[in-house]
């Protein structure tokens, strides 16, 4: 998730004024210092087993910056975004994207997902994990398409900018805007979470609601027939924060791919057949039928294999293109269904350039190399190299503008040892002194950067970190 930087500063204020604004100035207050992290008292969520994590690693890191990096970097999601209570005598979690105090289903997955291989280490961070399951099981029967919700489940939006939204807006919902990967990311933490845990608890007739609510929406949006329920216009002056006829979006052939109006960037699509949200959405489907099929939920499990199968024969026949330079077969990044696509790639997860590392793609499958190379270089109108550093970044953001999670997604998908010290070098570069991760930065000049509190950015770093740890432990212990 990501704010519009017209918007930052009047939404902060609006967002919860001073008390919103508070764990975003301790942190800056303490960059100078030997750790950012808050004081203990003032964290969220303590979890003995992160600690241990930390210790252990930070041991391996022979470079003093990425170390300080990743000991600010990794425990941000808990010690900043995790807002805990129960309900109905339940854990339930709601866990904010950082300078925003709202909660994506996208971000809350993605923050947690560098904690899951420690859940069997600590009951509380299991606690954790069940009640953001159960927190995004209720969100989705708020409304499926919504991308973003209220803490409170009875509240309005308070996001400035969709005030005015024309789309159906419910309690509850913080903003509407459909994206295919809003419903595959609890898809793929509930199968994670399980497989990483062995626990069934989270998995009740509440998840199972949301779950079906999930393959239906999927089904709508398919829009085989008609064009479905959603529709969504905002009366905004910049094109990728709308959509065009009427707020259903371009013209498509209907050929069984999911429509997606939004990129995980929460930009609008060009063409809304959305590729890498559609390769996310087969492995996403996939592993919501492992485990349903594991917690007795037979018809849920051959639901969401029967679309798995018909959305990726629909996307491998209809979602590539030949790259008239080379003229290789390469992945487009978004479709219409009647032959029309484009090529580039943006930092957000899911990208092209992320496929391998959620599971949609195997890692040495030939065409994903042959795009990735490509969204790695000047044939993505959004690849961007200057003196700092070089990577990918996308409209969000604006020209030159680098997100440091490609950078971060680049080495987590790569074997070479050049390439990961390379963006390890480009990431420390990139903090501007703060010691955490921001979302974009300046190709040029690393001190012109974009929100000073990003969790998920911050817990991508983390996540690269203990991968490197334990695949390449190596590269950790080589000094600067």
């Amino acid at each position: 998730m990501k704010i519009d930087r017209r918007r930052m500063m009047a939404g902060a204020a609006a967002l919860g004024g001073m008390a919103a604004l508070r764990p975003m100035r301790a942190l800056a207050a303490q960059a100078a210092t030997a750790t950012a992290r808050p004081e203990p008292a003032d964290r969220l969520f303590a979890s003995p087993a992160v600690e241990r994590e930390i210790a252990r690693v930070s041991a391996l890191i022979a470079d003093a910056d990425l170390r300080r990096l990743f000991v600010n970097c990794y425990p941000n999601t808990l010690d900043t975004t995790v807002h805990l209570s129960s309900v109905e005598g339940r854990p339930d979690a709601f866990v904010i994207t950082g300078d925003i105090d709202c909660m994506w289903l996208r971000d809350s997955s993605a923050q947690l997902n560098p904690y899951l291989h420690l859940v069997r280490e600590d009951e509380a961070l299991r606690g954790l994990f069940r009640g953001l399951i159960a927190r995004q099981a209720r969100s989705i029967l708020i409304d499926p398409y919504a991308n973003a919700f209220m803490r409170d489940p009875s509240a309005s939006t308070n996001l400035p900018w969709a005030l005015a939204d024309d789309t159906e807006m419910k309690p509850g919902v913080a903003e509407r805007k459909w994206e295919v990967d809003s419903l595959c990311y609890p898809m793929r933490l509930a199968h994670d979470y399980w497989k990483a845990s062995g626990d069934t608890a989270p998995f009740d007739a509440l998840w199972a609601e949301a779950a079906w609510a999930s393959i239906r929406t999927f089904r709508e949006q398919q829009r085989k027939d008609d064009p479905g329920p959603y529709r969504f216009l905002r009366r905004d002056k910049l094109a990728t924060e709308t959509q065009i006829l009427g707020g259903y979006g371009a013209p498509t052939r209907k050929v069984g791919m999911i429509h997606s109006m939004y990129r995980p960037s929460d930009d609008a699509c060009v063409f809304p057949f959305l590729v890498p949200s559609n390769l996310f959405a087969v492995a996403a489907l996939r592993k919501l039928a492992a485990l349903a099929g594991a917690v007795q939920q037979a018809k849920l499990a051959s639901a969401a294999l029967d679309l798995a199968r018909e959305v990726e024969l629909a996307t491998y026949a209809n979602g590539t293109i030949i790259d008239p330079a080379s003229n290789e077969r390469l992945w487009a990044y978004e479709v219409d269904g009647f032959g029309n696509g484009h090529f580039m790639d943006d930092a957000n997860v899911p990208s092209l350039s992320s496929l391998a590392y959620l599971g949609a793609v195997p890692s040495d499958d030939p065409l994903f190399l042959r795009t990735r190379a490509a969204a790695w270089s000047e044939r993505n109108p959004y690849f961007f190299k200057g003196t700092a550093a070089e990577g990918i970044g996308g409209p969000h953001a604006g020209l030159r503008m680098i997100w440091p999670m490609a950078i971060t997604m680049r080495a987590l998908s790569s074997d070479d040892d050049a390439t990961i010290r390379q963006c390890l070098a480009m990431l420390k570069a990139s903090h501007a002194g703060t010691f955490f991760i921001h979302e974009a930065f300046d190709q040029d000049d690393p001190a012109k950067f974009t929100r000073h509190w990003f969790a998920w950015a911050n817990g991508l770093f983390g996540e690269l970190m203990i991968d490197l740890a334990n695949r390449k432990p190596a590269l950790l212990g080589e000094a600067a």
